[in-house]
């Protein structure tokens, strides 16, 4: 993404494209999360995550409403929350285009009976805390019960692609 020219404009549903483009000019991490839904597993790709409180220990992530995986995950009283390695590009986008990309992969569970990825940079194992609307998307905000990590390079979200950051 090159920006010619500084841009300034008003945002309204004329110039959507404009808005997530400037939004896509802040890099995030990647994250996968997981939970159980009716047929197993069920896992969501989010670029949307932050922490909120270290007491209580809070995280949040922002699922769209208009996502057919929505429901599922807005209404999980348990679900892990996965930062991704540099190398998990793929599996990246494969949950992205599908909830049930995880199946058949080999998962193991946490204390709560939630599929967790053995290999990420960090895992959040989560119980539901609240749930706001917030326009197209909701916050899902989490309270950490476990969390685990690991050394890595993260992979990383910007301008409507993923990237290696390499931290070496």
């Amino acid at each position: 993404m090159q920006i010619a020219q500084p841009h300034s404009f008003v945002p309204d549903p004329g110039n959507g494209r404009a808005l997530r483009d400037a939004f896509g000019l802040f890099a995030t991490g990647v994250t996968i999360v997981t939970t159980c839904g009716p047929d197993g597993c069920a896992a969501i790709t989010a670029n949307s995550f932050a922490s909120v409180s270290m007491e209580p220990p809070l995280v949040l992530w922002s699922p769209a409403r208009s996502s057919s995986r929505y429901g599922l995950f807005a209404g999980a009283e348990h679900y892990a929350i996965h930062v991704l390695a540099a190398d998990q590009q793929d599996l990246a986008w494969r949950v992205a285009k599908d909830g049930a990309a995880l199946k058949g992969v080999d998962l193991g569970c946490n204390a709560n009976g939630v599929p967790v990825l053995e290999r990420c940079l960090a895992r959040f194992d989560c119980r539901r805390h609240a749930v706001h609307a917030a326009g197209d998307h909701a916050i899902v905000v989490g309270e950490v019960l476990h969390a685990a990590m690991q050394q890595g390079d993260p992979l990383a979200f910007f301008g409507g692609r993923v990237a290696r950051v390499d931290i070496n």
